[in-house]
């Protein structure tokens, strides 16, 4: 059982999460100190078996085959819900594999809390987590993720990021994906001093330059605006839909409605691909 716990507001435990750590043979957590926390509050004596990283591999043969024996596991993050950014993913494929039922209690979500509070676009959001901590992959992570925006990608992009990098990740991400990118940084979430921060890359890179950041960290990026495609990006897509199969018509259909060009200029364009000749219509 995948039990969400609470991201920084032990208030938002539900009923149902307690009743699983309750009832489980044991808790898997990444931090026994954290998890015993928690299971303290509530009364709640656990055993606990450490899953993290570090052991996740050699644990989870063992964790599967007690789980076919017959008992029950709950698996917690330190906060949150379990297997994003954080260990259970390799256990959880394993179990599956091996036929065992898998479950989870939802709750709290820091990324997807994040999302809901920026005020950018709720949907569609793609979900990165960490950025690299060094400054050359993380260059080159954030010139791939723009790179997949001019080939079609428009979704609001959510990340995790630790305090001391958030300065750094925030001019990579607005020198990668455009200062002027509207943007928020949402902090200690469910907390007393829950703050979320709106602007563009730009300005939030600029303030957290100067001012330090604190606790557990959110970046939300809006998605992109339609750039205009030029004459050869045309062409390529042309070719490409020509080459699949399609119509000179719906060819032309389908590459305006990706780049946001205009329908005659595309049509035109692909009726000199075809030799000049206009199709019939329907």
């Amino acid at each position: 059982m995948l039990v969400a716990t609470p991201i920084g507001n032990l208030g938002d435990l539900s009923a149902r999460a307690l009743a699983a750590l309750r009832d489980a043979d044991a808790v898997l957590c990444e931090d026994s100190r954290v998890t015993g926390g928690l299971l303290a509050r509530h009364g709640i004596a656990a055993t606990m078996i450490p899953l993290h990283d570090h052991n996740e591999a050699a644990q989870a043969p063992r964790l599967v085959g007690r789980m076919k024996a017959g008992e029950r596991f709950a698996l917690v993050s330190d906060a949150g819900t379990p297997l994003l950014s954080d260990p259970g993913y390799r256990l959880v494929r394993e179990a599956i594999a091996a036929g065992v039922a898998v479950s989870a209690v939802p709750g709290p979500n820091a990324a997807v809390t994040a999302l809901a509070l920026s005020g950018l676009p709720p949907h569609p959001f793609l979900f990165l987590g960490f950025l690299p901590a060094k400054a050359g992959p993380r260059a080159a992570e954030v010139a791939r993720l723009r790179a997949v925006e001019r080939a079609g990608l428009s979704a609001t992009l959510v990340f995790h990021e630790a305090p001391h990098r958030l300065a750094e990740a925030l001019a990579a991400l607005a020198e990668g994906l455009g200062a002027d990118r509207p943007a928020a940084v949402a902090r200690e979430l469910t907390k007393r001093f829950e703050e979320v921060r709106r602007g563009s890359l730009g300005d939030l890179a600029a303030h957290y330059a100067t001012h330090e950041a604190r606790g557990e960290i959110c970046i939300v990026v809006g998605p992109a605006m339609a750039e205009a495609a030029g004459g050869e990006e045309l062409d390529a897509r042309l070719r490409a839909a020509l080459a699949a199969g399609l119509s000179l018509r719906d060819a032309a259909a389908s590459v305006a409605e990706a780049t946001g060009a205009s329908r005659r200029e595309v049509y035109r364009r692909a009726l000199d691909m075809g030799g000049g000749r206009a199709e019939p219509e329907d």
